[in-house]
């Protein structure tokens, strides 16, 4: 198959591509960072497609597609993988370039690649979308404030291009992990912060991108009749959190 997976550079998308290959199927790894996909693609091989493009630069993506040679140029699975939180300030004090940012990577960028390859799946009556989403868009936390919004946009895309195509051969799989360690996610969230991103990790066993990646593999060796709709992944180490309640000392 030929996977084509969106934030390929680290985190899920490197570990996704590096498991997908190891078992033989091609992969199309789309990332800004040009010399760190070339990089991967002089580890992984001729089965790693390096695609350069920006997911708040449509026209990147569009270009990009559009000029994928043969035999990268057909989609099986699209993972929608890239997506970014900025900053745990609440959202009147954050400033507003990080709220457009989450927006234009997590939803605009995410549909558009979707919009972009959905028809030749339609039109072969075959094909796998994953969306990567999160437990933020399922729970608030503090600080989420733009984070989990655009996640539960996601989760509810997924749900909604289900309903689309109904009577189509094409699955979509919602994926929505908790803490997850081993990835960029929190050096991003907090700007290359990273003893404070390691303070997220610490003392906790948390989801590795290997284990997120051994998932991804999974779902796309099931049956093409069987539809995984969503699947939530924790640490046993986290769970629900209770409803926060101010206490006035006053």
């Amino acid at each position: 198959m030929n996977i084509l997976i969106t934030g390929a550079s680290s985190g899920f998308g490197l570990e996704a591509a590096k498991l997908f290959i190891q078992h033989g199927h091609t992969v199309i790894g789309l990332a800004r960072r040009h010399e760190k996909l070339m990089e991967i693609k002089a580890s992984l091989g001729e089965n790693f497609y390096p695609l350069t493009a920006d997911m708040q630069n449509l026209t990147s993506i569009k270009e990009g597609i559009e000029n994928l040679p043969e035999p990268f140029d057909k989609i099986d699975v699209l993972i929608n993988n890239a997506g970014l939180a900025l900053n745990l300030k609440p959202t009147f004090d954050v400033d507003f370039a990080d709220l457009a940012t989450m927006i234009d990577v997590n939803i605009r960028g995410l549909t558009y690649i979707t919009h972009l390859i959905l028809p030749q799946m339609v039109e072969r009556n075959d094909g796998y979308i994953i969306n990567i989403s999160s437990t933020a868009g399922n729970y608030p936390y503090y600080g989420s404030n733009v984070y989990g919004p655009t996640k539960a946009f996601v989760t509810s895309f997924s749900q909604n291009l289900r309903a689309d195509l109904i009577g189509k051969n094409i699955r979509v799989t919602n994926v929505e992990p908790g803490l997850c360690s081993d990835t960029e996610f929190s050096n991003v969230r907090f700007k290359g912060d990273d003893d404070k991103a390691a303070a997220v990790y610490a003392d906790v066993d948390a989801v590795t991108g290997k284990e997120i990646a051994d998932i991804l593999y999974w779902l796309t060796t099931q049956p093409k009749h069987l539809n995984v709709n969503r699947i939530e992944i924790m640490p046993t180490m986290q769970t629900f959190a209770g409803l926060t309640v101010y206490k006035d000392p006053k």
